[in-house]
């Protein structure tokens, strides 16, 4: 870029980043200026000038007459100034506190910095990466509202009940075909995580990992409504999912039993790979009973 980045641009920097990891955007897929401007709220200038950055980093490839295309997946930015993962945690404790009923639905950016004794540029990162992935949103005028979740019982019950119908039947759907590039990115994230040893704010890394293969072999159906309902579901579920309470040991079988999925399909093998994601769903419904999630 020939001038330095402009004050949005920097603010908009980890937002569209944020943007790649959690919509699961995939290598080769092309970005648009006018989805991003409409997404961030701004116009298309600054949003130009950030991918423009990011193509001049390696992130992006700057294509003619096909604008930026995905090149790598970027990691998450850092809050200027935090320490790191200082974001993640504070987002794990807004998400405790959101399921156990201490926060209303509607809250002013005083009240939250008030509560949680934080400055307003470090609160302002951490809602708009909440805003990002369709957890809170801002109200007309002042202040932010929390979105539906699934925060009893009951709803998370039905929430499983729903996948089970629609995510097997994706993979049997005729036109279902996997993108090469995803199952790549895909196989490298659940080995990483295996890989890694475990710390409590990977539980939101886990979540987003584990919301885009379940959107990526929704989207490899080739139905749109199809991905618009596990999208949908994917939202509801982030609140009462970014506070793993199941331990390293179930991470572990569910990177593995997505794996296995993966293998299967890859080997053309649809009807074992339904019937294995039915039987993923059905554990994990399992488990949310036996720890009353």
């Amino acid at each position: 870029m020939e001038h330095e980045p402009t004050r949005l641009q920097r603010e908009l920097l980890p937002r569209v980043i944020d943007y790649i990891r959690h919509r699961g955007i995939r290598p080769g897929v092309r970005l648009t200026e006018l989805e991003l401007a409409h997404h961030l709220q701004v116009s298309r200038t600054p949003v130009r000038a950030v991918l423009e950055q990011l193509a001049e980093e390696g992130v992006l490839d700057a294509r003619p007459r096909r604008g930026f295309v995905l090149r790598s997946i970027p990691e998450p930015e850092a809050a200027p100034g935090a320490p790191p993962n200082e974001v993640e945690q504070f987002c794990l404790r807004v998400a405790r506190d959101k399921m156990n009923n201490r926060l209303p639905q509607e809250i002013s950016e005083s009240d939250l910095m008030r509560r949680y004794n934080v400055t307003r540029p470090f609160l302002l990162r951490v809602l708009m990466q909440l805003a990002e992935v369709a957890l809170v949103e801002r109200k007309p005028g002042n202040g932010w509202a929390f979105l539906p979740s699934l925060e009893d019982a009951s709803a998370r019950q039905e929430s499983y009940d729903f996948r089970l119908l629609i995510e097997p039947a994706a993979i049997l759907a005729p036109g279902f075909a996997l993108d090469a590039l995803w199952l790549g990115e895909t196989r490298r994230q659940h080995e990483a995580f295996l890989a890694a040893p475990w710390k409590e704010t990977a539980s939101i890394a886990l979540f987003e990992m584990n919301a885009a293969f379940h959107e990526g072999l929704a989207a490899a159906s080739g139905n749109r409504y199809i991905l618009l309902a596990v999208r949908q579901q994917n939202r509801l579920r982030r609140f009462s999912n970014y506070d793993w309470v199941y331990g390293f040991e179930r991470v572990q079988i569910s990177c593995r039993e997505h794996l296995e999925i993966l293998d299967r399909l890859e080997l053309g093998e649809r009807e074992v790979g339904a019937a294995l994601l039915r039987r993923h769903l059905e554990q994990a419904r399992s488990l949310s009973r036996q720890f009353g999630e």
